[in-house]
């Protein structure tokens, strides 16, 4: 039961995101995108580092002086698998016209759903593998640990439900419509979870590289996405000092419960 409500709570965070269009009249401002865009950056690296990269190292202990080296295997496996959806997936991020992946006749609002699914994909894997580690006897995952990263990733969802939803509506699509996208979007998060508990399960020895395999694929979502749209246009500080406060929320709540 704990580790279902885990996989859950990034999920809600997401679909209470998207209720937003249905109790905010305006779409979000530039400024008000760039702040939640950096906090949910800064909640990433965060929990990339300290829920992921931190316990993979640590589970290779063993390995002397080579404990960094399942880390930084698994790292760029993940940063690959990322590199990889990005090119075979059509998606189109916000404030551009420009589509990436292959051409397709998608509809426009069709492919920004896939562009906040696309990078939901690496959060959902990584409450899956955090939660694994704690049903794992081998490893030194705690359920405080996991949980802290289920809620810091519910934290940074929520902003991502209402940047998703809100420009929805307001090209056009009902608020209902808008809505039911944005909750679709983060439908892959519980989905993704679920399947990498499933194959850590099976993986345990695996669970260094499964760890830093979601840090990598976290960390270049932030990278590729993130960080250029909160650094878009002028008045980017907010952006920054927001991306400070996420990252420290998370870290935060990573030692405060792990």
């Amino acid at each position: 039961m704990d580790v279902f409500i885990g996989l859950m709570i990034p999920f809600l965070g997401t679909a209470l995101g998207a209720a937003c269009v249905f109790f905010m009249k305006k779409e979000l401002s530039m400024q008000v995108q760039r702040a939640l865009t950096g906090f949910a950056a800064g909640v990433m690296v965060a929990a990339s580092i300290w829920s992921l990269l931190i316990p993979a190292m640590d589970q290779s202990s063993d390995k002397g002086r080579l404990a960094f080296l399942p880390a930084a295997v698994g790292f760029w496996a993940g940063i690959l698998f990322l590199l990889l959806l990005d090119h075979i997936i059509p998606h189109l991020h916000m404030d551009t016209d420009k589509a990436e992946g292959p051409k397709t006749k998608l509809a426009k609002t069709t492919m920004m759903v896939l562009a906040v699914t696309l990078h939901n994909i690496p959060e959902g894997m990584a409450v899956g593998v955090v939660y694994a580690g704690f049903l794992s006897k081998n490893s030194a995952m705690t359920l405080g640990g996991a949980l802290a990263l289920s809620i810091g990733i519910a934290i940074q969802n929520f902003p991502e439900g209402a940047i998703i939803s809100m420009p929805l509506h307001a090209q056009g699509k009902s608020k209902s419509k808008a809505f039911a996208l944005g909750v679709g979007s983060g439908a892959v998060e519980p989905i993704g979870g679920l399947l990498t508990i499933l194959a850590a399960g099976v993986l345990v020895p695996a669970m260094p590289y499964l760890l830093s395999f979601a840090a990598g694929a976290m960390l270049y979502v932030v990278v590729e996405e993130l960080i250029p749209e909160m650094s878009s246009g002028e008045h980017s500080n907010i952006g920054v000092l927001m991306f400070s406060f996420g990252f420290t929320v998370m870290m935060a709540l990573d030692v405060a419960l792990g």
